[in-house]
């Protein structure tokens, strides 16, 4: 589910917040940073249950109507394609996922998550993709699942309603939607066979390699934080570091540190991946003040032989 893009956007965060205190606790900040990337997954599984929660909701809305005192031809025979949808069924069926949230403790039953459930099946309900798959007399598998996914791409992942919830959470799960989770659930969604299970992505590719690249990205950061200063300063005399966008500063940083202490990881991938990061998270000219900085310093590096790579190919 997260690759190494976004831990290196999550210990960007978190150096952030630790260079902004004095006397900051390394111990602490670390296992706030984990904390942080577990959080995530509580997004990845509270959203994936979405549908089956709104669809709960229009449930009970036919079954109030059924018990009217003087119920409708409609009311008595309600359609219920969509609470009947085939994947929302497989996502129900999930004990994989039961178990997840159960241990986690993840539900919609606050009075605020009822009523975002509430506004969300409302929008639902006048949407024009609704209208068209209910007035389907039948739908295949594939339509089932495309219903889905469209739901959840207009009504959750791209939702004003959803994003101005999840800030009232947590600050950096607007972000952690659009980076890792919406991608996620999707692919959750269309990998499911209809004659099989829905399997949880799981939180990370490689769990031992991958916590242990973003708490050794983000301590060493700290280690060489007056260091990798000291080096940009040396390539921007005529800037004033404090000057300098404060996120510029520390990709730059954690693009000194990855380059000379990780040795697996090619020098390009560290040159895009932080030129990448900077066009969403610092200003719009960010990206060529930090290639041109970086360029010089990966030169640098290497005529120094700083820069050890421990397979053909890496140093390019």
């Amino acid at each position: 589910m997260l690759n190494r893009r976004y831990l290196r956007i999550k210990a960007m965060q978190s150096i952030y917040s630790f260079l902004q205190v004095e006397d900051g606790n390394m111990n602490q900040s670390e296992k706030d940073l984990l904390r942080s990337i577990d959080r995530t997954y509580d997004l990845y599984l509270s959203v994936l249950i979405l549908p089956c929660e709104i669809a709960d909701l229009e449930t009970n809305q036919l079954e109030i109507a059924r018990n009217k005192h003087l119920p409708t031809k409609e009311d008595l025979n309600p359609n219920l394609k969509f609470v009947n949808n085939r994947l929302i069924g497989k996502i129900r069926e999930c004990q994989q996922l039961q178990r997840e949230l159960n241990t986690r403790k993840i539900s919609w039953q606050t009075d605020n998550a009822i009523d975002l459930i509430r506004k969300t099946w409302d929008a639902m309900r006048n949407w024009e993709g609704y209208k068209r798959y209910m007035a389907a007399e039948t739908s295949t598998w594939e339509e089932d699942v495309e219903f889905v996914m469209d739901l959840f791409k207009k009504h959750i992942a791209d939702s004003d309603l959803f994003e101005q919830y999840i800030e009232e959470i947590s600050m950096h799960w607007p972000g952690d939607m659009n980076m890792a989770v919406a991608p996620a659930v999707l692919k959750t969604y269309e990998l499911v066979k209809p004659d099989g299970e829905l399997k949880l992505s799981p939180l990370y590719k490689d769990p031992e390699d991958d916590r242990q690249f973003v708490l050794d990205l983000f301590r060493k950061t700290i280690i060489d934080n007056e260091a990798t200063s000291a080096i940009i300063g040396e390539k921007t005399k005529n800037w004033e570091v404090d000057r300098i966008a404060v996120m510029d500063v520390i990709l730059m940083k954690m693009a000194i540190t990855e380059l000379k202490n990780f040795s697996s990881i090619p020098v390009k991938v560290t040159l895009n991946e932080y030129i990448e990061i900077s066009k969403t998270y610092s200003t719009p000219k960010s990206r060529q003040f930090i290639n041109g900085i970086l360029d010089k310093l990966v030169a640098d590096f290497k005529e120094q032989g700083l820069i050890r790579k421990s397979g053909r190919g890496l140093m390019e």
